[in-house]
């Protein structure tokens, strides 16, 4: 039945073409595990997209529950662990997904700096890259206020107080954060909502792309 249907929507889009140039395409054999074990290496990048997948999905699972206000956030995502069919389970998925995805994108980016991938002709996908670390950074950090909960709350009082420490242009980034000069709110929470829900995926959805078309351009990279 699969096959009928595409074989239906093939006959009016022609949709073939473009999918083997996406995906039918050869893997140079140093990535393949099969045949070099240190191969496994190069699957950090593929594991750090899947992991982030799986952040947007369990995010757009929360947020059909989560509401973003100081009287009910709180409540909020304590009526998702306790009542929520399998509400925990997917909390919990986008909990350590958050520390996962860091800790995958740190392990390839220390694949690609120690293989040299960010040399001619690919240091704008280095680039890129980096700016894609940052946005993951960010979301780690505006996710966390989100629970509404003391610890979130003060972990959040600190990591302003350090923004507010950068030279020049500190204070302006602790206001459009915090939106108050003193004290963390109403505002706060729905700038850090904002900012985590559409900003941000935005942002990595638009580098992502730019990432996997030069990826596609360019080939993957091979050792030194």
């Amino acid at each position: 039945m699969l096959q009928r249907i595409y074989d239906w929507v093939d006959e009016r889009m022609d949709i073939t073409p473009l999918w083997r140039d996406i995906a039918d395409h050869e893997v140079p054999e140093h990535v393949n595990p099969a045949h070099h074990f240190s191969a496994f290496v190069y699957c950090f990048g593929g594991l750090t997209f899947f992991t982030v997948v799986i952040q947007f999905l369990s995010g757009m699972f929360l947020t059909m529950y989560y509401v973003p206000d100081i009287i009910n956030a709180y409540e909020s995502v304590m009526y998702l662990q306790s009542e929520v069919a399998f509400g925990m389970i997917v909390r919990g998925m986008h909990h350590w997904g958050a520390s996962v995805v860091i800790v995958m994108m740190f392990l390839h980016t220390l694949r690609v700096f120690f293989t040299g991938a960010y040399k001619k002709p690919r240091e704008l996908n280095w680039v890129v890259g980096v700016l894609i670390f940052f946005v993951i950074l960010g979301l780690g950090f505006t996710g966390y206020l989100l629970p509404w909960d003391m610890k979130a709350y003060f972990a959040t009082v600190v990591a302003l107080e350090i923004a507010e420490s950068v030279p020049v242009v500190g204070e302006m980034i602790r206001v459009l954060l915090a939106g108050h000069e003193e004290l963390l709110g109403a505002q706060t929470l729905t700038r850090f909502f904002a900012i985590h829900v559409f900003f941000l995926p935005g942002a990595l959805l638009g580098l992502l792309a730019a990432h996997f078309i030069m990826i596609r351009r360019q080939g993957i990279s091979g050792p030194l």
